[in-house]
């Protein structure tokens, strides 16, 4: 009897898919149902579990052993220390490529640049935690190539949805990955008077990497997420929520 019922779960699991367990970087909260959605289109079977934050704890919960099948960074720093320790058993690959801009819930003159930082009016500046979110590291590195020294102003977020939530009701304005723009709750704040683009030239690319972790090397459904991730069809909806795509 117990042969026969174990050979009936291995059936329902092989018919119904598994479960995949994914970390995925704060600024990809935006598109990722709309991935998932397109994801099941083709793998209907296979429902895939979502854990959000920045790319530098989750990376410090992979370490401890948190039991996630792939990662989707903020960065290639982190993927790429995982493949070292032999955690990621994939070559980090960038998926995405993100972009900074400052938000603000109030409409704001832009006209003056980053020099408005420094206006006494702006008391309250939001950016991402540098040391744990590469948003946040970019922000910084922005602001040093601008000569722009404002960091007595900063409201620090934990990770870059943190830091978007902070430069609406907390700060004065923040500096926020542009993909969180393209939601349907953001679509009210308009371009050029509530946010404007950092300029990319100011900071390094912001290339985002992917890797599948080694309690997933042998898993099928999460290999096909990773592929889809990669694929066309991932492509088309990042570029929607306004990221580069390699």
């Amino acid at each position: 009897m117990k042969k026969v019922l174990i050979f009936v779960f291995l059936g329902l699991v092989s018919l119904y898919g598994e479960k995949i367990n994914i970390a995925v970087a704060a600024n990809v909260s935006y598109a990722i149902d709309d991935l998932i959605k397109e994801f099941n289109k083709t793998n209907p079977d296979t429902e895939v579990q979502v854990t959000l934050g920045s790319s530098g704890k989750l990376t410090a919960q992979i370490k401890n052993g948190a039991p996630y099948d792939l990662f989707m960074a903020a960065n290639m720093k982190y993927p790429e220390a995982l493949e070292k320790d032999g955690i990621a058993v994939t070559k980090p690959i960038v998926y995405a490529q993100g972009s900074l801009a400052i938000l603000s819930a109030k409409k704001i003159d832009f006209s003056k640049g980053l020099e408005l930082l420094k206006e006494d009016k702006i008391k309250k500046i939001a950016i991402a935690n540098p040391k744990t979110a590469p948003y946040g590291k970019a922000t910084v590195e922005a602001l040093k190539n601008a000569n722009i020294d404002v960091s007595k102003k900063f409201v620090y977020g934990e990770s870059i949805s943190q830091t978007v939530s902070y430069a609406i009701t907390a700060a004065d304005l923040g500096f926020i990955a542009k993909s969180s723009l393209y939601s349907s709750k953001m679509k009210k704040f308009e371009k050029n008077s509530n946010w404007v683009d950092v300029d990319p030239k100011l900071y390094t690319p912001i290339n985002q990497g992917i890797v599948i972790l080694s309690k997933a090397k042998s898993s099928k459904d999460t290999k096909a997420f990773y592929d889809f991730i990669l694929g066309e069809k991932a492509k088309k909806i990042f570029k929607e929520f306004g990221y580069l795509v390699p």
